[in-house]
Formats: structure tokens, C-alpha cells, sequence
């Protein structure tokens, strides 16, 4: 069936309160999660109808990407002291419960970007969890997670992750790597976290203080490169907020104005070739986190205009 002959749905919004990783006073701003949801509501960007509740996923789920053992350590509390500072977030049971729910969004948001063109979770997009350990903020890669269960479910055959957060997408990278089924597309700035940087499909290596006209020029070549040989049944956006220019973990600068035309050139692409969009948000550390709100909010905004 043809999801784009069908655009009678509205945006369907992936949402938890229990996104939050309870990480207190720290540069993720992990309450950033209601805050989105309250400013959408509050600016009838979204109505209550459209948020649907997801539950979390399946150990089942977690484990065709993650090793048991690190499952086991997880839920048990078992993580080492270096395991632990890798993740550079504090250990809770509450942070478990936040990433497995928001993994169960992202396979949540696929299943509906399938039936309806696009939807997003509001959350998600932890790209640097590896296979046996999390690090960089990031437990488990939900990505990863949602593409290898709408597979097994033959939902879908091929995908395409197209990872726009200022750092690339290591985790992603070196969980799929030689897997023909999944192309990995990484917009970045070079000289940031992650080192080492194991190879996506493509990597767009950016140098510092890169501004708009760069960035989108070079996206949309990347883009175009990608969807000239991979036609995918699916793309997960990663719609990181911090190529912003004055995020505090980013050394690009692209402005307010400049990641919305990111978010529409990502759509009009997907759309052009009728290719599904699953979006997460991923990173955003904006010294004012009302910057990081309507960052991921227009992205959220422009999702729900080629959602008509």
C-alpha cells in the first residue's frame, strides 16, 4: 500500500513521561522531554490526540542488538565503575526505565511511520550505545533496536539512518557496518566526540564553525549520494538540536532558522522518493534549553506539515 496516496493522518507523536533519564542538575537536559510535549500542547502545535503512550521494549527487542550480558548488568545494577564513567551519566533504575521505554518509541514510531508516512518519538536517537556497552549520554541505541524489529517483523527490508546530531553517529556506524540491508548516513562536525570514528555508509565530515549555507549544501549532496544508490523502506532521522551555534556541546553554527530548512530538506527528500520517516531527537545541550525546546519543536512542526 502506497502511504502516500493516504495523507488523511495526522502526526503521530511517540511520548512518555517516563522519557525522563533523571539525570538531575547536568547538561542533558533530560527533562527537555515534557518540556517539548508542554510547548507543543500550549502553542496547538499538537493536541492531546496525538500523542500515543508507548511501552517499552521487549528484552527480546533490546537483545537483537545488545549483548545479554550487558542487558543483565543493566537491569541489575551490575555496571562497573569505568562502565559507568563511560556513560557519563549517572546510573539509576529509573535511567533503565527511561531507555527501554524510549527504545519500545522508536520501534513504536517506525510501525507508524510505515503506516502513515512519518511520525516521531519524542525522545530517542541514542546513537553511541554499542552492542556491549553505552557511553557519551547514551545506554541503548534505540535506533539500532526499532530497525532490527520492524525487520525481524518484515515490516520493512532495508533502512537508511540519517544521523544529523553535530556528533556522529559511532554506535549506529559499527552496529551496522558491513550489513548491506542498512545505510549510514552521518552529518558531523570532524573535530568532536566520538574518537575513534568507525565508518558509517557516509560520513559528512564538517569542520568547525561551519554555518548554514555550508551545512545544508552539504547535506543535501550527502542526501542526494545516498538516495541515488539505496532505496530504503524506511529512513530514521536523527534531528540532533546541536549543530546549533550556540550549543555548549557543538562547535558548528547553524542557526534557529538554518536546522529548520535541515529539517524540511530531510522531508522533501524522503518524500520526493516516497521513502517513510521514523524521527527521534536525539542531542541538544543549547545554553538555554528554551533554545533546544524550539529547535526540537520546529522539527516536530515541519514532521506534521508533510505528515498532511
Amino acid at each position: 500500500m502506497d502511504t502516500f496516496r493516504k495523507r488523511a493522518y495526522h502526526l503521530k507523536l511517540v511520548y512518555s513521561d517516563q522519557y525522563d533519564l533523571n539525570l538531575g542538575n547536568h547538561v542533558f537536559p533530560s527533562i527537555k522531554y515534557r518540556l517539548i510535549k508542554e510547548t507543543l500542547l500550549r502553542d496547538r502545535i499538537a493536541g492531546p490526540e496525538d500523542f500515543v503512550e508507548p511501552a517499552a521494549a521487549a528484552d527480546e527487542d533490546v537483545a537483537l542488538v545488545h549483548h545479554r550480558e550487558y542487558i543483565r548488568k543493566l537491569q541489575a545494577g551490575k555496571l562497573s565503575y569505568l562502565e559507568i564513567l563511560r556513560l557519563e551519566i549517572p546510573y539509576s533504575p529509573e535511567l533503565v526505565r527511561a531507555v527501554w521505554r524510549s527504545a519500545g518509541g522508536s520501534i513504536l514510531a517506525g510501525r507508524l511511520a510505515i503506516e502513515d508516512a512519518a511520525a516521531v518519538n519524542v525522545g530517542g536517537g541514542f546513537h553511541h550505545a554499542y552492542p556491549d556497552h553505552g557511553e557519551g549520554f547514551c545506554v541503548l541505541n534505540d535506533i539500532a533496536i526499532a530497525i532490527r524489529r520492524l525487520q525481524k517483523d518484515k515490516i520493512i527490508e532495508r533502512a537508511m539512518t540519517v544521523d544529523c546530531d553535530v556528533h556522529q553517529g559511532n554506535g549506529t556506524a559499527a552496529i551496522f557496518a558491513g550489513d548491506h540491508s542498512v545505510f549510514t548516513l552521518s552529518i558531523h562536525q570532524e573535530n568532536n566526540y566520538p574518537y575513534p570514528k568507525p565508518p558509517s555508509t557516509l560520513d559528512i565530515n564538517l569542520r568547525d564553525g561551519v554555518e548554514d549555507a555550508e551545512y545544508l549544501g552539504e547535506l543535501e549532496k550527502g542526501l542526494e549520494s545516498a538516495l541515488g544508490e539505496f532505496h530504503p523502506d524506511l529512513i530514521s532521522y536523527v534531528a540532533g538540536a546541536d549543530p546549533y551555534r550556540d550549543d555548549q556541546l557543538g562547535g558548528l553554527r547553524v542557526s534557529l532558522e538554518g536546522l529548520e530548512r535541515r529539517d524540511r530538506l530531510v522531508f522533501e527528500k524522503a518524500r520526493s522518493k516516497k521513502i517513510p520517516i521514523a524521527v527521534t531527537l536525539a542531542g541538544g545541550y543549547a545554553r538555554r534549553v528554551e533554545d533546544t525546546i524550539q529547535i526540537h519543536t520546529n522539527t516536530i512542526r515541519v514532521a506534521k506539515e508533510f505528515a498532511k
